[in-house]
């Protein structure tokens, strides 16, 4: 259960050791969760008792997060973990492609598991396109729209399977922007006819799936000004053309992509409709104007997370052995 007084937003930490001051701060702060990056991972044993020492400052078996997607974007690392190839490549040199990416996220969602880390931002379903800006591009899963979803939901149910919940991102598609949302912020003119067939149609197709990521990204063609994070157009475009009822965080508050300051950046995406804030970078200071600006879940969001988290579930039975042997014959063979 979600204590009542649970704050909308998920937070990062400094290092790969809570600190006694950081332990005080999420006590008296209650995120709704927290996410880990390279800078918090050193090796198995001190991850785990990294997310010990998160849950236990909160008081509950609160959510933790990483973004271990493969090739560039994966927190986890050797020699400790697996190394992976990018989704993109993967999925264009696997035979069975899809069946591929379901074993991949087992075995992901095992590593994960096993450190205590039960929520992977992944599967990243923008459509890959000619113009998707390199630092998106071999994150995505192809330019084919049945199979991008099929993909999708094979990460998803291989997550799933290993007691690992699942973020669909970048909702409602990042695929087409031309910049890096992380220094700029992307502007797709697309028409909206020609986006509800292709880019929204992946998210539409996976609307069930409990937890997403909003997309800092312009659509000019909806929204001219406001990128879909802080859009209320766009946020009614996620909520009811594309069908999303599940829980919704922003993407990284810290990225360049969207404008004013920290607080603003979060009144403006709660204002829009996000349910959860996103802020990943640790500095206390923005975390405390966070907390000042967004407050505890509203009634929707804090239904929304407890039926997501009520997904959570013991990892089912695994040979890895097995498993491994299956993808690398798919990879390999």
């Amino acid at each position: 259960m979600i204590p009542k007084t649970t704050g909308a937003y998920i937070f990062g930490c400094e290092g790969p050791v809570l600190t006694q001051d950081e332990a005080a701060f999420f006590k008296e702060t209650q995120p709704l969760g927290f996410i880990l990056f390279a800078r918090n991972i050193e090796n198995p044993d001190q991850v785990r008792r990294l997310t010990a020492s998160l849950r236990a400052a909160v008081g509950w078996h609160a959510p933790i997060l990483i973004d271990q997607e493969g090739g560039r974007v994966q927190r986890l690392r050797a020699p400790h973990w697996r190394e992976w190839l990018p989704p993109l490549d993967q999925m264009q040199t696997a035979r069975d492609a899809v069946r591929s990416m379901e074993l991949r996220a087992r075995i992901i969602a095992h590593e994960l598991f096993e450190v205590g880390i039960d929520v992977n931002c992944t599967p990243t379903a923008d459509l890959t396109t000619a113009d998707t800006h390199p630092f998106l591009r071999n994150r995505t899963l192809g330019p084919a729209t049945e199979q991008v979803i099929a993909a999708a939901r094979a990460v998803v149910a291989g997550q799933l399977a290993g007691g690992v919940l699942s973020v669909v991102k970048h909702i409602p598609g990042h695929g087409r922007g031309t910049s890096d949302s992380h220094h700029d912020l992307p502007t797709v003119t697309t028409d909206r006819a020609t986006l509800e067939g292709t880019d929204f149609a992946v998210f539409k197709a996976l609307r069930d799936v409990p937890l997403g990521m909003t997309a800092h990204v312009v659509y000019s063609a909806i929204d001219p000004e406001a990128p879909a994070t802080t859009s209320p157009i766009l946020h009614r475009v996620i909520r009811h053309d594309i069908g999303f009822d599940g829980l919704l965080m922003t993407d990284d508050l810290s990225m360049n992509a969207l404008p004013g300051d920290i607080p603003t950046r979060a009144c403006d995406s709660m204002r829009a409709g996000c349910d959860v804030v996103l802020h990943c970078n640790g500095d206390r200071a923005e975390m405390a104007a966070v907390v000042d600006a967004t407050g505890t879940l509203l009634l929707k969001a804090y239904d929304r997370a407890q039926a997501a988290l009520a997904l959570r579930q013991p990892p089912a039975a695994l040979d890895i052995s097995a498993v491994e042997a299956d993808l690398e014959a798919l990879l390999n063979g």
